[in-house]
């Protein structure tokens, strides 16, 4: 039998991080000397000007850089093709996540697809953010049927081969943690979460803008349609046939006729409901499913 050694890649997505990079780079290599394997470290300078590759660089990392600035999912994306090792992990340069962290990731990535750091509360988020993010967990949760403690934590480890194939459906920007996420627990991955502390950035300042969270929004129910999209039709479908009844029973009783309101609500309802088994049957059929 074929022992396979495990390997591991840890990709650094940077973006003008001249003061934090440094330290960061070094911080990985000290905990990747604590790993029982073969690691890498690989620094994706995202068309920083700063200098940040080269400091990068001198700190030990195999640097990639892009000729500008593509996007936070973009540099994790072209990490992952780059790598070599069999699992990667994901790390900011912001100084946020503790390095040592490493070994914990790497330990419980032995018997899960992918393993997300769980930041606990809301630590590192800005006030006016909370809200949003309370938000979207509420939603992945409903349309994933998983609970899921840190939606869009950068901190993970995964399986490199389930990362590539996943690329097709991640976004270039700031929503590729949480797509990640939902395409893993859709695609039928098994996903661990593990608690970490996180520091604050040095400059105190999130690059995440207000439009991110309504890209997620719109990621999230694509992606949900795409594997689960009953979790979609179905519910538009009732509420649409309350809505059909309650102007049907309005207009019995007000007029002692018939709602034209109501009776197109309530084809509007069958639609939904026909329209969401047609669509989930595509699905079935595109991912090899079979019934029964």
């Amino acid at each position: 039998m074929k022992i396979i050694r495990e390997t591991v890649s840890i990709i650094i997505p940077a973006f003008q991080e001249l003061q934090n990079i440094a330290l960061v780079v070094k911080g990985v290599h000290a905990a990747c000397g604590n790993l029982d394997c073969e690691s890498e470290v690989i620094v994706v300078c995202d068309g920083s000007t700063d200098g940040t590759g080269d400091i990068a660089e001198a700190a030990g990392a195999n640097v990639i850089r892009h000729p500008y600035n593509k996007g936070y999912g973009a540099a994790l994306k072209t990490g992952i093709l780059a790598a070599t090792g069999r699992t990667v992990i994901f790390i900011d340069a912001d100084g946020q996540h503790d390095a040592n962290d490493i070994v914990r990731l790497v330990a419980e990535r032995k018997s899960y697809d992918m393993v997300v750091g769980a930041r606990k509360g809301m630590a590192g988020s800005p006030l006016w953010r909370k809200p949003g993010k309370i938000f979207l967990g509420w939603l992945a949760n409903y349309l994933t049927r998983r609970k899921i403690p840190d939606l869009n934590s950068g901190y993970r480890a995964l399986d490199r081969q389930m990362a590539v194939r996943l690329l097709p459906l991640m976004p270039n920007g700031f929503s590729f943690s949480t797509t990640s996420t939902i395409a893993a627990f859709s695609f039928g991955h098994t996903v661990n979460y593990i608690p970490i502390n996180i520091s604050k950035r040095a400059n105190n300042k999130s690059t995440v803008k207000m439009a991110d969270g309504f890209h997620t929004i719109k990621l999230i129910i694509r992606l949900v349609v795409l594997f689960s999209p009953l979790r979609i039709f179905l519910p538009i479908s009732f509420v649409t046939f309350v809505i059909g009844c309650g102007f049907t029973a309005h207009s019995y009783f007000m007029a002692g006729e018939s709602s034209i309101r109501g009776l197109i609500a309530l084809l509007a309802s069958v639609q939904f409901a026909l329209f969401g088994i047609l669509v989930d049957q595509v699905v079935a059929v595109r991912r090899g499913e079979t019934i029964g």
